[in-house]
């Protein structure tokens, strides 16, 4: 397990569609050591505060071997590295084998996992064409989120380890799932409010699940 790439951007001014945007997800793979901070990554950056970025959402990694899936599915599209906003290209993981509350170290930084990437509008403008919306989120291939437990620098060719699990926990796959769920299952929505790692919104969004 080791990183591929590591990706970043600032956010720039794009028109699409008629109309002009802010956007942070044009992400380029960049050389040598990059610093890991607590809401981001040297050099990286996010338009919409309110919904990208944070404690929660510093870090993004996706698994180059959905790369192929993704040519397949957008033919006449270049896939590229940071093509999805990812921070962390990677290789060797998965959403069936990342579980919420994994601890990785990653060079000199150790990162916890904490939630799946749901899609937004902003990957339709990278893509320019608005129906990889519904596509990423079926697909299941959404990558996930880390905070950041121990700041630290990243190099492309870093190994990925894995220095801690929760004991009771799920995988990326698993709580995807479950948060697109009509009904879902009450114990497993107690399960996973109860992990550690979980970002602060994905618990609320299960917690108020649970009142209902």
């Amino acid at each position: 397990m080791r990183i591929l790439s590591i990706n970043v951007g600032l956010p720039r001014d794009v028109e699409w569609q008629g109309r002009n945007y802010r956007t942070g997800i044009f992400k380029e793979p960049v050389a040598g050591a990059v610093a890991v901070r607590r809401d981001n990554l040297q050099g990286d950056g996010q338009a919409e505060l309110s919904v990208h970025g944070g404690i929660d959402k510093a870090v993004y990694a996706y698994p180059s071997e959905h790369f192929p899936y993704w040519r397949g599915e957008f033919p006449e599209t270049e896939i590229t590295l940071g093509m999805f906003g990812e921070n962390l290209t990677t290789i060797g993981l998965s959403e069936e084998t990342v579980q919420i509350g994994d601890c990785h170290r990653v060079g000199s930084a150790e990162l916890v996992v904490t939630q799946p990437r749901m899609p937004c509008s902003r990957l339709g403008m990278r893509f320019q064409d608005k129906t990889i919306i519904k596509r990423f989120l079926a697909s299941g291939k959404s990558g996930w989120y880390y905070s950041v437990a121990l700041e630290g620098s990243v190099t492309a060719g870093d190994e990925i380890e894995l220095i801690s699990r929760e004991k009771e926990t799920v995988s990326v796959r698993e709580i995807l799932e479950l948060h697109q769920a009509a009904d879902a299952d009450q114990e497993m929505l107690r399960k996973v409010v109860e992990i550690e790692g979980l970002s602060t919104s994905w618990r609320r969004h299960f917690s108020r699940a649970l009142v209902r």
